[in-house]
């Protein structure tokens, strides 16, 4: 981990060319999360780019650690970049992508296997190591390019735009999943994006230059016995829970509770990402004035009437033939009390 700090960074192409980057001053603390948000062409690439080694700085100071770096090549910085395209090299497989950095390094061969199982059992790439990237799809893309930077160890992540070429669902997730890293690592992490809804609500500061839509719900994940005598599983959207059972009457209600994995402010609603206890991750849509501390164990609490039910074994919607109030309630308080 490091201490990035930029002391009146200038960017400019050519003696009397343009100023892209213009007297940047940025102290970004060991361990925190910084979002550099502006939108196109305003220069946030460029300024990362720059803490990377990929692009020489006309003029100014930057140090890492108290260690100024501007004439240090990218290699020797033992900063990790993550890119909107991914980078990575077709004709390798993942376990050789994710090793690749380190076998250029001269990193002992147990010590890489080592690496790479630890990154590919945390980001779920464990089956996907013998395929190469054309058979993957673009979140186990973004995921491979995470762990390529994660398997270095390096004292800084840095992350442009990484989400830019994902479906709404994937992104929420792979946010969800840099999000996750942050907190398990701790290390000193530099994120850019041009889209001021979807910024991180990871960092600790935005830093900016010149709500991405979350999905309408999450399901929660819990099987019980409830109807008929067979397994299903209860499903409940993520704008149907709330934090104050009081807000739910007097009537019986269901109770999930989870350790806060990330908080979203989208403006006019917070996101909530909970671990649950059991296992599973829920997302809960709240009003924009809750707020939870990473770490902090939460309880949500829905309506009976506001659950769902799925097969366990063929994934299908229960009917609301089938699924009528009553045996919802006694599900939901079978699962939940």
């Amino acid at each position: 981990m490091a201490v990035v700090k930029l002391d009146t960074i200038v960017k400019r192409y050519g003696h009397a060319g343009p100023v892209v980057v213009e007297n940047v001053d940025l102290t970004i603390a060991d361990g925190e999360f910084m979002v550099l948000l502006g939108p196109s062409g305003c220069g946030k690439s460029t300024t990362l780019r720059m803490i990377a080694g990929l692009e020489t700085i006309s003029s100014g100071t930057l140090s890492i650690d108290g260690r100024v770096v501007n004439d240090v090549p990218a290699k020797d910085r033992d900063i990790a970049m993550v890119f909107q395209s991914y980078a990575l090299y077709p004709h390798m497989s993942v376990a050789d992508n994710l090793a690749f950095g380190l076998r250029r390094r001269a990193i002992p061969a147990t010590e890489v296997q080592r690496r790479v199982g630890e990154v590919a059992a945390i980001l779920g790439l464990a089956p996907l190591l013998a395929r190469k990237p054309s058979a993957l799809s673009g979140g186990q893309r973004q995921r491979v390019a995470l762990g390529r930077a994660m398997v270095r160890e390096p004292q800084v992540f840095l992350f442009d735009e990484p989400l830019s070429n994902l479906d709404a669902a994937l992104r929420v997730n792979t946010r969800s999943e840099i999000i996750k890293q942050h907190h398990r690592l701790g290390s000193t992490m530099i994120y850019v994006t041009h889209d001021q809804v979807a910024r991180l609500s990871a960092a600790e500061r935005r830093a900016r230059s010149g709500a991405l839509d979350a999905p309408l719900g999450r399901w929660s994940d819990g099987t019980l016995l409830a109807y008929d005598g067979r397994d299903v599983t209860l499903g409940v959207r993520a704008e149907d829970m709330v934090i104050d059972p009081a807000v739910l009457g007097a009537a019986p209600y269901g109770s999930v509770t989870g350790r806060t994995i990330a908080v979203e402010p989208l403006g006019a609603e917070t996101l909530l990402l909970l671990e649950l206890e059991g296992g599973g991750e829920i997302t809960a849509r709240l009003p924009r004035h809750v707020s939870a501390a990473p770490e902090q164990i939460v309880t949500l609490h829905f309506r009976p009437e506001a659950v769902y039910l799925f097969d366990s074994t063929t994934g299908d919607a229960v009917s609301t033939q089938e699924s009528d109030a009553a045996v919802v309630r006694a599900a939901v308080q079978r699962r939940t009390h």
